[in-house]
């Protein structure tokens, strides 16, 4: 079991090498354009048992026709060597690891407050983030599919209802587009309850009208936040990826250097009795922790977990700022 989580972990780094040399990319070699009426091309609808319905032993499910707000999620990298810079959506293989993963244990954050919509898409290859030519044209390609789900939601699902933006990884590196085109004018920002864009740098002076939330319970903003052992000192700036200009402590949801420890979280046992807790604190945009989850605890990055070990914060803080935003609404 120990062997198996440190591979795991090991495996979905970001900036992991990818074993497969690919040749240059051409959007003529990638796969086919997914199709998203076709409830095929979604990870996660509502109104049917998806990965993301997943929630811990003592919780009681809330029907998704209670709920008065949507979730817009966009998964991390999980496709690698492959044949092709892209993934394809038909990969049955690669579509149960993101459901196995990341939907279950991030999407599933939201599933107490929101209607959840999760989009397959043919997402870029680990091997974007190292390379500088081939890997943009790779991530932009994706971002095509994000953009029309997106739109295809707008148009068919979301019937003026307020939104979250939920993310992390290579789908904040899309989120983070995606808010800047579709939320950064007064109309869409107003349907925003929050955006949390997690696991990737973030600059405010991207937006031109959103800006971060700097308080618990504030909405039309976004949040974001990087993982790290506490103490960890990077050498240089190979790591700009994933700390940008601005985050938030996801335990105190300000940005002040307090430390706090957390409601807890899982690794991947959500129906472990004990949670582990994690105590964190900013410092420079970085977000230091301590935690007594186990074999993690002892690695620098904490990438993976960005999500995991503030389980029930996010999940906390999203009833709270939901409460406010349907209250403000009133």
């Amino acid at each position: 079991m120990k062997s198996n989580l440190i591979l795991i972990l090991l495996s979905v780094l970001l900036w992991a090498a990818c074993s497969k040399s690919l040749p240059s990319f051409k959007a003529e070699d990638q796969p086919p354009l997914p199709e998203y009426s076709l409830p095929t091309s979604w990870s996660v609808l509502p109104f049917r048992e998806d990965a993301a319905d997943r929630i811990p032993k003592g919780e009681t499910w809330i029907d998704d026709s209670l709920k008065q707000v949507d979730v817009f999620y966009i998964y991390p990298t999980i496709y690698k060597d492959g044949d092709t810079w892209n993934a394809a959506m038909e990969d049955e293989k690669l579509n149960g690891k993101i459901d196995k993963f990341p939907v279950k244990y991030q999407a599933s954050v939201f599933n107490q407050v929101g209607r959840i919509y999760a989009p397959r898409y043919r997402q870029g290859t680990y091997e974007c983030f190292s390379d500088s030519v081939n890997g943009p044209l790779s991530l932009a390609f994706a971002y095509q599919d994000v953009e029309q789900a997106f739109e295809y939601y707008m148009q068919h699902y979301n019937q003026g209802r307020p939104i979250i933006i939920a993310s992390h990884s290579q789908g904040t590196y899309h989120a983070r587009r995606l808010l800047k085109e579709q939320f950064d004018n007064p109309k869409m920002k107003e349907q925003l309850v929050c955006a949390y864009l997690v696991g990737y740098a973030i600059y405010p002076e991207q937006y031109q009208i959103l800006t971060p939330c700097t308080q618990p319970n504030e909405t039309h903003c976004y949040v974001t936040w990087s993982t790290f052992k506490d103490g960890f000192a990077y050498p240089d700036d190979s790591l700009d990826l994933l700390v940008g200009k601005t985050s938030v402590n996801p335990v105190t949801w300000r940005m002040d250097t307090v430390a706090a420890t957390g409601k807890g979280g899982f690794l991947f046992n959500m129906d472990r009795k004990k949670l582990f807790k994690t105590r964190a604190r900013l410092i420079n945009n970085w977000l230091w922790v301590k935690t007594n989850a186990p074999l993690v605890r002892r690695y620098n990055i904490m990438h993976i977990l960005d999500y995991n070990l503030f389980w029930y914060d996010v999940r906390y803080n999203a009833k709270e700022r939901v409460d406010a935003y349907l209250k403000e609404q009133e």
